[in-house]
């Protein structure tokens, strides 16, 4: 206890020094990094800003604990030559978070995508939740966290739905074969020209597709505002519902025929008069 004692005292301003460098170092590159947040908001976009504020919190927080080394007496140059000896074998390990960073780079520089839009890659949809050195994060609409490495986003095409400020919606309608096809793309001209989410300029496209397996098939494809694609599309479907009732439209559903061929005899159907019980049989 007494040696303890002893070599506190004559290193205890050495102690000081290291925790004055943690306590007031570390918080002091975390407030850099909000104030280039903060600062830069307006003047770079989300993307860019998040990296350059992370880079200053991580090679900041990187620069105390060489300083709190030193101070502590551990010789930077032999704990440097071990981690060159050791970085040799964690370099192998570290190449798909080198790719990623590079990836990251890269994204940075082309700027596919930013902060809160919404994207699709491969299977997974959502809107950026932040943007990393090694991945962006997606918030799913149910609310969950999706990681994907930067690799992936450069290796593999994905969409950005919402780069435009606008975009078109493709609804498909099938209608019975004896309804007519100009009352029916009337009607539907009717119902997005009343609707107001539709954009007039672009005009909405009106199509007369296909003559399909049981039903002929139109496409009503409005355009609209990015921001109103949930309110438009319920919208429109309950319109279309309606008008279709109101002008007597029939949405047909599949039907199937069955058809043996002439020179197939047609299909045997024998009655059988109910028992007692009141079961009967039909074939």
């Amino acid at each position: 206890m007494d040696a303890f004692l002893v070599w506190l005292d004559e290193h205890k301003v050495r102690i000081i020094e290291c925790l004055l460098l943690l306590v007031v170092g570390l918080p002091v590159f975390q407030l850099s990094g909000y104030l280039i947040r903060k600062g830069l908001k307006n003047k770079l976009t989300d993307q860019a800003v998040l990296l350059l504020s992370k880079g200053v919190v991580y090679i900041g927080s990187l620069i105390v604990i060489l300083m709190v080394l030193q101070h502590a007496g551990v010789k930077l140059g032999t704990l440097l030559g071990a981690a060159g000896i050791a970085g040799v074998a964690i370099g192998f390990a570290a190449q798909t978070s080198l790719s990623n960073l590079i990836s990251g780079m890269f994204l940075v520089w082309e700027r596919p995508f930013q902060v809160g839009d919404l994207l699709q890659a491969g299977t997974d949809k959502g809107f950026v939740h932040s943007i990393d050195l090694l991945s962006i994060q997606l918030r799913t609409f149910d609310n969950k966290l999706i990681r994907i490495p930067n690799e992936s986003l450069i290796r593999n095409p994905f969409t950005n739905v919402t780069r435009f400020p606008i975009r078109r919606m493709d609804i498909e309608i099938g209608v019975a074969y004896k309804e007519d096809i100009e009352h029916v793309m009337r009607v539907l001209r009717e119902v997005a020209d009343r609707n107001p989410y539709c954009l007039d300029e672009p005009e909405p496209l009106i199509l007369f597709q296909n003559f399909g397996s049981s039903a002929l098939e139109f496409l009503l494809a409005p355009w609209f505002a990015k921001t109103d694609y949930v309110t438009l599309r319920n919208n429109l479907l309950m319109e279309i519902k309606r008008r279709f009732d109101e002008e007597g439209i029939e949405i047909p559903f599949p039907h199937r025929t069955l058809y043996t061929g002439s020179a197939t005899d047609p299909f045997p159907i024998r009655l059988v008069p109910a028992d007692a019980d009141g079961a009967g049989e039909k074939s």
